[in-house]
């Protein structure tokens, strides 16, 4: 099984996403990271989905988007031939003698301390997904008292670029 990224222009219309998930629910796929956001047109969304399958798999997935409606254009992502990037926000217990070790570690990893109380503290790392998850189990020894990601989201390394128009 390998990981395929699909980049989908859609309409910016209330029931889209739902259309979309379901129709990965009715065919048994499973969407391993969805992030969606407006583009710089305002009227369309673009969707970067993260599924892990074979060629069959993913081929089965674009032709059933394509069929939507709300679906403008779909263009599967290379990638060795994309940024990648995911958000996390954790909180982690810290008192006393651990706060500087994890200050330490979010430092390291060029990560923000977001907000700090007497027991936690909370921060901010973005990045690929094996850099969140070597942070991750960094702290994990420390006590994550919550955390919380973002799908990924991807974009073609160069001049190319997904439009309506190509």
């Amino acid at each position: 099984m390998t990981k395929h990224i699909l980049s989908v222009l859609v309409e910016n219309r209330a029931g889209v996403l739902s259309r979309i998930s379901g129709l990965f629910s009715r065919r048994g796929f499973n969407i391993d990271s969805l992030a969606v956001g407006t583009t710089n047109d305002e009227t369309i969304s673009r969707m970067t989905i993260v599924v892990n399958g074979d060629e069959y798999i993913v081929e089965q997935v674009s032709k059933q988007l394509n069929k939507l409606i709300d679906v403008i254009k779909i263009k599967r992502l290379k990638e060795d031939e994309t940024v990648s990037r995911e958000l996390a926000l954790i909180k982690v217990a810290a008192d006393g003698k651990t706060r500087a070790d994890i200050i330490q570690i979010v430092d390291i990893f060029r990560a923000n301390i977001i907000d700090v109380s007497h027991k936690t503290i909370t921060l901010e790392i973005t990045g690929s997904t094996d850099k969140l998850q070597a942070m991750i189990d960094l702290l994990s020894p420390f006590g994550i008292e919550e955390m919380v990601k973002t799908g990924m989201i991807s974009v073609e390394r160069g001049t190319n670029v997904i439009t309506l128009d190509k």
